[in-house]
């Protein structure tokens, strides 16, 4: 499988530290550790690690300002440890740019089954290779290039939300159950919370559509799932499919 990613930890509770630092290196994972948001933030720009397991509640930088910062300059995968559980926080955590969330305290199976589907998305992200192109009203995914654009202006998608819209867009015109989406773009590990995704399609609602209240793109099947619709464009018509 080659060599293991490097994880960094950051963390003001040293025994936090070593419990994650003994359990990840047991994995196989390099670990590096941070013990304050500015440490972190040096690091990541030293040292690049392939994922961020940052604790929230933190003195001075506190973990919510430091992805904040991180996103300015660095797409590394985020995961947010904190004992704060609630969903008001948790959302919070999805703003600022973190991709996953675990509630302290954690069990460690729990811990690195996480870190393994974080991973294993960022690194093989499940995009269509085959059809370069898709296209529908005024959106189009250029999977090439990694580019999405609406009306020709570029928009800026995180890593997360483009996996989402191609994941979509692979099955535009159909309903996607919450759980395929799930297992798609995060993990069979996330089957369940349809809370992640409920907060993404807002996202990519306020980003692709003329009037996220009312849109046109990304429809709801009520209980079921979502479905990116395929509306006439100007130029070839969009293909559902690989």
């Amino acid at each position: 499988m080659g060599e293991k990613a490097t994880i960094l930890v950051v963390d003001d509770e040293p025994h936090v530290v070593r419990l994650v630092q003994a359990n990840l290196e047991a994995s196989g994972y390099r670990v590096l550790v941070a013990g304050d948001g500015r440490t972190a933030l040096h690091v990541v720009e030293q040292q690049n690690p392939d994922l961020v397991l940052l604790d929230i509640m933190m003195a001075g930088l506190d973990g919510y300002e430091v992805c904040r910062r991180l996103r300015e300059y660095s797409d590394v995968p985020v995961i947010m440890l904190t004992a704060r559980g609630a969903e008001v926080d948790r959302i919070a955590g999805f703003d600022v740019g973190a991709d996953d969330y675990l509630t302290k305290p954690f069990a460690v199976g729990e811990l690195l089954a996480r870190v393994r589907a974080v991973l294993r998305r960022c690194k093989y992200p499940n995009e269509v290779r085959s059809r370069p192109r898709f296209r529908s009203g005024p959106l189009e995914i250029d999977f090439a290039q990694h580019k999405v654009t609406v009306g020709g202006r570029v928009v800026g998608l995180s890593p997360t939300e483009y996996r989402l819209l191609s994941a979509l867009a692979r099955n535009a015109g159909c309903v996607v159950l919450h759980e395929d989406l799930l297992r798609q773009v995060w993990g069979p590990e996330y089957r369940d919370e349809k809370e992640y995704l409920r907060v993404y399609v807002r996202y990519l609602r306020q980003k692709i559509e003329t009037d996220p209240a009312h849109p046109q793109l990304i429809l709801t099947h009520p209980g079921a799932g979502y479905i990116l619709a395929l509306l006439p464009t100007s130029g070839p018509p969009a293909a559902p499919g690989a």
